[in-house]
């Protein structure tokens, strides 16, 4: 997996759980053991002020932590930001951030990969001022529409390569599990609304066909094809990176 594709993640997980907890649908034990699961141990705050992700979390909520934001940006596409500058910049570097909301202030977390000596492999999360702006960000329901339509374009703009050298047996399971409504790999956690729970493991398994098509050997394509391509999956990944941010968001969404 990418770096990339870790923050990704571990951040999704981090605002899945987190807003689970907050909701009072999991307990902060069950949350943090769910974060950890998904990336290993977790350090919030830097040298020396360093606290494990569970002693972080209580201390947010001391002060009063009442949401999780998540921010899934690139160069180019800030989503899920509102600055200040310095934030935005780590942010976009780590492409994935989350925004603690307390009251009329928020922090900035952004992940990375912390590693110590030969085997530890962790994730740290480095504090930044943030603003508690609303996100420019599209809804649960408009992030389904567009994941759905950005998923058929890209599947018809994959296939159509199929008489030149062939789709990847990989990417053609990837394919047939999109048609699976059962295969059980919700990345969200309890107390989320139905649809939220749908959104986010269908952008989870394009998230993985954007990230082995890219991997597709471009030998025998012409540039028209590699160019269609390209922008499939360039906009499918930007209709998945919605979709995750709406899903994560929708815990505090008013029950239809």
């Amino acid at each position: 997996m990418s770096s990339d594709g870790m923050s990704r993640d571990v951040a999704t997980a981090l605002v899945a759980w987190g807003n689970a907890w907050l909701t009072g649908s999991v307990g902060l034990d069950e949350a943090v053991d769910a974060v950890e699961k998904a990336a290993g141990p977790q350090i919030l705050g830097g040298e020396p002020a360093e606290v494990t992700l569970r002693r972080g979390l209580g201390d947010l909520r001391v002060g009063g932590l009442t949401a999780l934001r998540l921010a899934l940006p690139e160069p180019g596409d800030p989503l899920g930001l509102t600055g200040p500058a310095e934030f935005n910049r780590s942010a976009i570097d780590a492409g994935a951030a989350v925004v603690a909301l307390l009251g009329d202030r928020a922090i900035g977390l952004v992940p990375e990969e912390d590693r110590r000596g030969s085997s530890y492999v962790g994730v740290r999360w480095t504090t930044h001022d943030a603003s508690a702006n609303p996100p420019d960000v599209p809804g649960l329901a408009d992030a389904d529409r567009q994941l759905t339509l950005a998923m058929r374009d890209a599947t018809e703009a994959l296939l159509a390569v199929d008489d030149v050298s062939g789709v990847p047996p990989e990417i053609a399971d990837a394919l047939v599990d999109l048609r699976d409504p059962h295969r059980g790999d919700h990345p969200l956690a309890p107390g989320y609304p139905p649809r939220a729970h749908r959104v986010a493991a269908l952008a989870g398994r394009l998230a993985l066909v954007v990230d082995l098509a890219r991997r597709m050997d471009e030998r025998g394509l012409t540039a028209d094809q590699m160019r269609r391509r390209s922008e499939a999956l360039r906009l499918l990944d930007r209709a998945v990176r919605r979709a995750r941010v709406a899903a994560c968001n929708s815990a505090f969404d008013p029950v239809p």
